[in-house]
């Protein structure tokens, strides 16, 4: 095992962290705009997905595959679904008909992604904390 392998565990942990921690940035910029619907695109807000990709790491010698160093957010995408529709004659953004395009936001998805994230954001954490207790175990050991 090569001297940098020692951290490469620690930087896929670090990587996920991160794209986690976008993610919850994500979910609470949609829950911050559930009730938004003059957008500056126009229209009510549309809500915004974050799509991962993995970041893989140069082989160190000809022949090998290449190797898995992380994760990051790749995308940012809308979610197509539909504005959702409610009958509100008397709101300014009210149409011809008295209804109104509020966001395809909806809380309680919102929150369960957030607890996802929460949770992942925790294990990649979690894991970073062991493999650093795991280094000093070894150098403890390497010293005799």
């Amino acid at each position: 095992m090569a001297f940098y392998d020692m951290f490469q565990a620690s930087s896929i942990s670090a990587s996920g962290m991160a794209a986690e921690r976008f993610r919850m940035e994500v979910i609470a910029n949609n829950i911050a705009n559930a009730q938004t619907t003059r957008s500056s695109r126009g229209g009510p807000y549309r809500r915004l997905d974050v799509v991962f990709e993995e970041v893989l790491r140069r082989p160190q010698r000809a022949g090998e595959a290449p190797a898995l160093g992380g994760v990051r957010a790749a995308e940012l995408v809308e979610d197509p679904t539909e504005p959702i529709r409610l009958y509100m004659p008397g709101h300014p953004d009210a149409d011809e008909n008295g209804y109104v395009a509020f966001p395809n936001v909806q809380l309680p998805i919102e929150m369960v992604n957030l607890i996802t994230a929460a949770r992942a954001y925790e294990a990649n954490f979690r894991t970073a904390q062991v493999f650093r207790q795991l280094n000093e175990l070894a150098l403890t050991l390497l010293r005799g």
